[in-house]
Protein backbone atom coordinates (compact mmCIF):
# COMPACT_ATOMS: atom_id res chain seq x y z
CA UNK A 1 0.00 0.00 0.00
CA UNK A 2 1.33 3.52 -0.68
CA UNK A 3 2.44 5.29 1.91
CA UNK A 4 1.15 9.14 2.73
CA UNK A 5 1.08 11.78 5.16
CA UNK A 6 -1.83 11.01 7.29
CA UNK A 7 -1.21 13.64 10.18
CA UNK A 8 1.55 16.38 10.01
CA UNK A 9 2.63 18.47 13.43
CA UNK A 10 4.34 21.78 12.22
CA UNK A 11 6.24 23.87 14.65
CA UNK A 12 3.85 22.64 17.36
CA UNK A 13 4.23 24.69 20.66
CA UNK A 14 2.63 24.96 23.93
CA UNK A 15 3.27 27.55 26.70
CA UNK A 16 1.55 27.58 29.84
CA UNK A 17 2.33 30.79 32.19
CA UNK A 18 6.24 31.11 31.67
CA UNK A 19 6.59 27.24 30.97
CA UNK A 20 7.27 25.65 27.12
CA UNK A 21 6.01 22.37 27.19
CA UNK A 22 6.40 21.71 23.90
CA UNK A 23 9.08 23.33 21.73
CA UNK A 24 8.80 23.46 17.85
CA UNK A 25 7.76 19.98 17.40
CA UNK A 26 7.54 18.88 13.72
CA UNK A 27 6.22 15.03 12.88
CA UNK A 28 5.00 13.52 10.13
CA UNK A 29 2.93 10.43 10.50
CA UNK A 30 1.88 7.74 7.66
CA UNK A 31 -0.14 5.69 6.72
CA UNK A 32 0.23 1.44 7.29
CA UNK A 33 2.40 2.84 9.66
CA UNK A 34 2.76 2.32 13.37
CA UNK A 35 4.91 4.91 14.87
CA UNK A 36 5.91 4.92 18.52
CA UNK A 37 5.90 8.11 21.22
CA UNK A 38 8.66 7.62 23.83
CA UNK A 39 9.73 9.99 26.47
CA UNK A 40 10.39 10.73 30.07
CA UNK A 41 8.11 11.79 32.59
CA UNK A 42 7.00 15.21 32.17
CA UNK A 43 8.23 15.67 28.63
CA UNK A 44 5.16 16.50 26.73
CA UNK A 45 3.68 13.36 25.41
CA UNK A 46 0.07 13.74 26.44
CA UNK A 47 0.15 17.72 26.04
CA UNK A 48 0.96 16.77 22.30
CA UNK A 49 -1.87 14.15 22.26
CA UNK A 50 -4.05 16.74 23.33
CA UNK A 51 -3.36 19.35 20.84
CA UNK A 52 -3.44 16.54 17.84
CA UNK A 53 -6.86 16.06 19.39
CA UNK A 54 -8.57 19.08 20.00
CA UNK A 55 -8.51 19.33 23.69
CA UNK A 56 -5.54 21.48 24.06
CA UNK A 57 -4.82 24.35 21.14
CA UNK A 58 -1.15 24.97 20.87
CA UNK A 59 0.48 28.38 21.34
CA UNK A 60 1.62 28.20 17.84
CA UNK A 61 1.93 25.64 15.15
CA UNK A 62 -0.33 23.63 13.49
CA UNK A 63 -2.24 19.86 13.37
CA UNK A 64 -2.80 19.06 9.78
CA UNK A 65 -4.97 16.02 9.74
CA UNK A 66 -5.08 14.96 5.70
CA UNK A 67 -3.76 18.14 4.41
CA UNK A 68 -6.13 19.93 6.55
CA UNK A 69 -5.90 22.03 9.56
CA UNK A 70 -7.69 20.70 12.77
CA UNK A 71 -8.33 24.31 13.83
CA UNK A 72 -10.09 25.50 10.45
CA UNK A 73 -12.01 22.44 10.47
CA UNK A 74 -12.09 20.62 13.84
CA UNK A 75 -15.20 18.23 13.34
CA UNK A 76 -13.93 17.25 10.04
CA UNK A 77 -11.02 16.26 11.03
CA UNK A 78 -12.17 14.73 13.90
CA UNK A 79 -14.10 12.47 12.15
CA UNK A 80 -10.92 10.70 10.85
CA UNK A 81 -9.68 10.11 14.49
CA UNK A 82 -9.59 7.05 16.75
CA UNK A 83 -8.73 7.35 19.96
CA UNK A 84 -7.62 4.73 22.53
CA UNK A 85 -6.59 6.25 26.20
CA UNK A 86 -5.84 3.60 28.29
CA UNK A 87 -8.47 1.27 29.56
CA UNK A 88 -12.16 1.56 27.32
CA UNK A 89 -14.93 2.71 29.50
CA UNK A 90 -18.16 0.67 28.03
CA UNK A 91 -21.64 -0.09 29.51
CA UNK A 92 -21.10 -3.00 31.14
CA UNK A 93 -24.80 -4.37 31.64
CA UNK A 94 -24.98 -4.49 27.83
CA UNK A 95 -23.70 -6.99 25.46
CA UNK A 96 -20.63 -5.57 23.70
CA UNK A 97 -22.94 -5.95 20.49
CA UNK A 98 -25.35 -3.41 21.86
CA UNK A 99 -21.89 -0.79 22.83
CA UNK A 100 -20.77 -1.10 18.72
CA UNK A 101 -24.62 -0.26 18.24
CA UNK A 102 -24.56 2.16 20.82
CA UNK A 103 -21.67 3.97 19.53
CA UNK A 104 -22.19 3.56 15.50
CA UNK A 105 -25.02 5.67 16.24
CA UNK A 106 -23.31 8.66 17.33
CA UNK A 107 -21.63 8.40 13.60
CA UNK A 108 -22.98 8.57 10.21
CA UNK A 109 -23.30 6.00 7.60
CA UNK A 110 -21.80 3.12 9.75
CA UNK A 111 -23.62 -0.12 8.54
CA UNK A 112 -24.20 -3.45 10.41
CA UNK A 113 -21.83 -4.68 7.95
CA UNK A 114 -19.53 -2.28 9.38
CA UNK A 115 -19.68 -3.40 13.03
CA UNK A 116 -20.22 -7.01 11.83
CA UNK A 117 -16.19 -6.31 10.25
CA UNK A 118 -14.90 -4.47 12.63
CA UNK A 119 -16.05 -7.68 15.14
CA UNK A 120 -14.21 -10.30 12.99
CA UNK A 121 -11.41 -7.72 12.77
CA UNK A 122 -10.62 -8.01 16.74
CA UNK A 123 -11.75 -11.98 16.99
CA UNK A 124 -14.70 -11.22 18.93
CA UNK A 125 -17.16 -13.07 16.86
CA UNK A 126 -18.24 -15.95 19.99
CA UNK A 127 -18.63 -13.19 23.11
CA UNK A 128 -19.69 -10.11 21.31
CA UNK A 129 -23.33 -10.94 22.30
CA UNK A 130 -22.46 -10.78 25.95
CA UNK A 131 -22.28 -8.37 28.44
CA UNK A 132 -19.50 -6.82 28.91
CA UNK A 133 -19.17 -7.17 32.60
CA UNK A 134 -18.28 -11.01 31.95
CA UNK A 135 -15.44 -10.23 29.67
CA UNK A 136 -11.44 -9.93 30.30
CA UNK A 137 -9.50 -6.50 30.25
CA UNK A 138 -8.19 -7.78 26.71
CA UNK A 139 -11.41 -8.47 25.42
CA UNK A 140 -12.57 -5.11 26.57
CA UNK A 141 -9.31 -3.52 25.08
CA UNK A 142 -10.38 -5.38 22.11
CA UNK A 143 -14.04 -4.07 21.87
CA UNK A 144 -12.48 -0.47 22.65
CA UNK A 145 -10.51 -0.76 19.75
CA UNK A 146 -13.78 -2.03 17.53
CA UNK A 147 -15.11 1.17 18.85
CA UNK A 148 -11.94 3.42 18.03
CA UNK A 149 -12.12 2.20 14.28
CA UNK A 150 -15.70 0.95 13.28
CA UNK A 151 -15.56 4.53 11.57
CA UNK A 152 -12.89 3.84 9.50
CA UNK A 153 -10.50 6.14 10.95
CA UNK A 154 -7.50 7.17 8.87
CA UNK A 155 -5.82 7.91 12.21
CA UNK A 156 -5.73 6.29 15.49
CA UNK A 157 -4.20 7.62 18.84
CA UNK A 158 -3.31 4.97 21.41
CA UNK A 159 -2.28 6.08 25.44
CA UNK A 160 -1.01 3.28 26.94
CA UNK A 161 -3.60 1.21 25.53
CA UNK A 162 -1.79 -2.48 26.92
CA UNK A 163 -1.90 -1.12 30.34
CA UNK A 164 -2.89 -3.91 32.53
CA UNK A 165 -2.38 -6.63 30.24
CA UNK A 166 -0.92 -10.06 30.78
CA UNK A 167 2.10 -11.04 27.89
CA UNK A 168 -1.01 -13.22 25.60
CA UNK A 169 -3.21 -9.98 25.55
CA UNK A 170 -0.71 -7.71 24.56
CA UNK A 171 0.86 -10.09 21.81
CA UNK A 172 -2.90 -10.44 20.88
CA UNK A 173 -3.19 -6.81 21.25
CA UNK A 174 0.19 -5.65 18.98
CA UNK A 175 -1.04 -8.30 16.35
CA UNK A 176 -4.85 -6.61 15.83
CA UNK A 177 -3.29 -3.16 15.68
CA UNK A 178 -0.10 -4.71 13.00
CA UNK A 179 -3.34 -6.05 11.11
CA UNK A 180 -5.34 -2.24 10.61
CA UNK A 181 -2.18 -0.42 10.13
CA UNK A 182 -1.61 -2.82 7.25
CA UNK A 183 -5.15 -4.23 6.03
CA UNK A 184 -6.58 -0.60 6.26
CA UNK A 185 -3.98 2.13 5.52
CA UNK A 186 -4.24 3.81 9.29
CA UNK A 187 -1.61 5.88 10.79
CA UNK A 188 -1.40 4.29 14.28
CA UNK A 189 0.46 6.57 17.24
CA UNK A 190 1.20 4.66 20.00
CA UNK A 191 2.12 6.72 23.29
CA UNK A 192 3.46 4.27 26.20
CA UNK A 193 6.05 3.24 28.82
CA UNK A 194 6.70 -0.22 28.11
CA UNK A 195 9.40 -0.41 25.46
CA UNK A 196 10.17 -3.44 24.91
CA UNK A 197 6.58 -4.08 23.68
CA UNK A 198 7.13 -0.29 21.54
CA UNK A 199 10.21 -2.20 19.77
CA UNK A 200 7.75 -5.15 19.04
CA UNK A 201 5.09 -3.22 18.06
CA UNK A 202 6.45 -0.15 16.20
CA UNK A 203 7.29 0.85 12.82
CA UNK A 204 9.18 3.76 14.00
CA UNK A 205 9.83 5.72 17.12
CA UNK A 206 10.13 9.01 18.41
CA UNK A 207 11.67 10.36 21.63
CA UNK A 208 10.43 13.26 23.21
CA UNK A 209 12.44 15.42 26.26
CA UNK A 210 11.76 18.51 27.29
CA UNK A 211 9.11 19.37 24.77
CA UNK A 212 11.74 18.96 22.13
CA UNK A 213 12.04 15.94 19.46
CA UNK A 214 15.12 14.52 20.04
CA UNK A 215 14.80 11.41 17.71
CA UNK A 216 12.77 9.95 15.04
CA UNK A 217 14.37 6.07 13.51
CA UNK A 218 13.09 3.38 12.07
CA UNK A 219 12.54 0.29 14.02
CA UNK A 220 15.24 -1.95 12.11
CA UNK A 221 17.70 1.36 12.03
CA UNK A 222 16.89 0.99 15.96
CA UNK A 223 17.95 -2.57 15.55
CA UNK A 224 21.53 -2.17 14.22
CA UNK A 225 24.18 -5.34 15.23
CA UNK A 226 26.79 -4.63 17.45
CA UNK A 227 29.40 -6.69 19.22
CA UNK A 228 31.08 -6.82 21.89
CA UNK A 229 35.15 -7.49 21.55
CA UNK A 230 38.13 -8.47 24.15
CA UNK A 231 41.60 -8.19 22.75
CA UNK A 232 45.04 -7.98 24.32
CA UNK A 233 46.69 -4.36 24.82
CA UNK A 234 43.84 -2.45 24.98
CA UNK A 235 45.32 1.07 24.03
CA UNK A 236 46.73 -0.98 20.64
CA UNK A 237 43.13 -1.81 20.67
CA UNK A 238 41.60 1.57 21.05
CA UNK A 239 43.95 2.81 18.21
CA UNK A 240 43.39 0.48 15.61
CA UNK A 241 39.57 1.50 15.96
CA UNK A 242 39.99 5.32 15.95
CA UNK A 243 42.25 4.39 12.29
CA UNK A 244 39.34 2.53 11.62
CA UNK A 245 37.12 5.54 12.60
CA UNK A 246 34.95 2.50 14.12
CA UNK A 247 32.68 4.32 16.95
CA UNK A 248 33.48 2.10 20.28
CA UNK A 249 31.93 1.85 23.64
CA UNK A 250 34.20 0.42 26.46
CA UNK A 251 32.31 -2.19 28.97
CA UNK A 252 34.26 -4.20 31.36
CA UNK A 253 37.67 -5.70 29.70
CA UNK A 254 36.29 -4.93 26.32
CA UNK A 255 34.97 -2.61 23.71
CA UNK A 256 31.08 -2.35 22.14
CA UNK A 257 31.57 -1.47 18.32
CA UNK A 258 28.73 -1.12 15.62
CA UNK A 259 29.81 -4.23 13.21
CA UNK A 260 27.43 -6.72 10.95
CA UNK A 261 28.27 -10.24 11.23
CA UNK A 262 29.33 -10.20 7.28
CA UNK A 263 32.09 -8.21 8.48
CA UNK A 264 33.45 -10.21 11.82
CA UNK A 265 35.89 -12.60 9.52
CA UNK A 266 37.35 -9.84 8.06
CA UNK A 267 38.43 -7.09 11.30
CA UNK A 268 39.15 -10.48 13.48
CA UNK A 269 42.08 -11.26 10.46
CA UNK A 270 42.66 -7.72 10.58
CA UNK A 271 42.99 -7.32 14.17
CA UNK A 272 45.33 -10.59 14.31
CA UNK A 273 47.06 -9.42 11.60
CA UNK A 274 48.00 -6.13 14.14
CA UNK A 275 49.47 -7.93 16.77
CA UNK A 276 46.03 -7.89 18.50
CA UNK A 277 44.93 -10.79 20.38
CA UNK A 278 41.68 -11.86 20.72
CA UNK A 279 39.82 -13.25 23.47
CA UNK A 280 36.37 -13.16 22.59
CA UNK A 281 33.49 -11.60 20.24
CA UNK A 282 30.49 -11.95 20.82
CA UNK A 283 27.09 -10.33 19.53
CA UNK A 284 26.06 -7.48 22.13
CA UNK A 285 22.56 -5.63 20.65
CA UNK A 286 21.69 -3.00 22.10
CA UNK A 287 17.84 -2.57 23.24
CA UNK A 288 15.68 0.21 22.79
CA UNK A 289 15.98 0.66 26.77
CA UNK A 290 19.98 1.44 26.14
CA UNK A 291 19.15 3.81 23.49
CA UNK A 292 16.35 5.48 24.84
CA UNK A 293 18.22 6.08 27.81
CA UNK A 294 21.04 7.49 25.49
CA UNK A 295 19.40 10.07 23.91
CA UNK A 296 17.92 11.56 26.66
CA UNK A 297 21.00 10.94 28.93
CA UNK A 298 19.21 8.56 31.46
CA UNK A 299 16.37 10.40 31.67
CA UNK A 300 13.57 8.32 34.22
CA UNK A 301 11.52 5.89 32.49
CA UNK A 302 7.88 6.57 33.67
CA UNK A 303 6.74 4.22 36.16
CA UNK A 304 2.65 4.64 35.68
CA UNK A 305 1.05 6.26 33.02
CA UNK A 306 2.70 9.12 30.92
CA UNK A 307 2.43 12.51 31.43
Amino acid sequence: MEQKTIVRLQNLSKVIGTKKIIDDLTLDLYSGQITGFLGPNGAGKTTTIRMMTGLMKPTSGEVFIEGKPLSEDFEGSMSKVGVIVENPEMYKFMSGYKNLVHFARMNKNITKERIDEVIAQVGLQKRIHEKVSTYSLGMRQRLGLAQAILHKPKFLILDEPTNGLDPAGIREFRTYLKKIAVEDGVAIFVSSHLLAEIELMCDRIAVIQNGKLLSIQEVNEQQKSYYYIEASELEKVVDFFKHKEITMEAQGSGFIIPLNKEEVPALVAEMIANGLQIYSITPNRKTLEDQFLEITGGGQIAESRAK
